[in-house]
């Protein structure tokens, strides 16, 4: 299915990133981010062939992922327009609120989202639903044995980003 909204590409140093994106009043350039994806990435949107890039709509959303990515910025001030059943919409506000440089593993997250650990799997898979990469900080998610599990955006990118946090890995 085609993405018939706002988009754009942005380089990074993790290769391009797609940014989609809503309308909105109340967001900062007048578009909610819908998602932030890599390319191979599962379940990726992809844009329209009509639909020309509005790289204009995504301007605070560039200005603070370069921040991030230059190691000047260490959270989002971003207005997301993602959807999510509630149990994954409470999934990612527990990883939106993982401070930077810092680690859970995915039990710890069950646990702060009042979720059983036999839940851990059910935690797990609206972690790999996260549409938000970098910016939601999935990639802050590891195993209980301290290993890398499982990234949408693939292992090495994983390691790069917590790397970027000063994280050792």
């Amino acid at each position: 299915m085609f993405w018939t909204g706002p988009w754009t590409t942005l380089d990074s140093p993790l290769g391009p990133l797609l940014l989609t994106g809503l309308p909105s009043a109340t967001a900062p350039g007048g578009t909610a981010l819908v998602s932030l994806t890599v390319p191979g990435q599962k379940k990726a949107p992809v844009p329209a062939p009509d639909v020309p890039p509005a790289p204009g709509a995504f301007a605070e959303a560039r200005r603070q992922l370069d921040a991030y990515f230059a190691g000047d910025a260490k959270d989002f001030a971003l207005e997301y327009a993602a959807g999510g059943t509630d149990f994954r919409r409470a999934v990612w506000a527990a990883l939106d609120a993982l401070p930077y440089g810092a680690t859970v593993t995915y039990g710890e997250l069950a646990d702060r989202v009042g979720a059983p650990r036999a839940a851990v799997r059910a935690v797990a898979g609206a972690i790999g639903a996260n549409p938000l990469l970098v910016v939601r900080p999935c990639h802050r998610v590891i195993g209980a044995d301290g290993s890398l599990t499982g990234y949408a955006g693939g292992l090495d990118r994983k390691r790069r980003l917590l790397a970027l946090e000063g994280v050792a890995v």
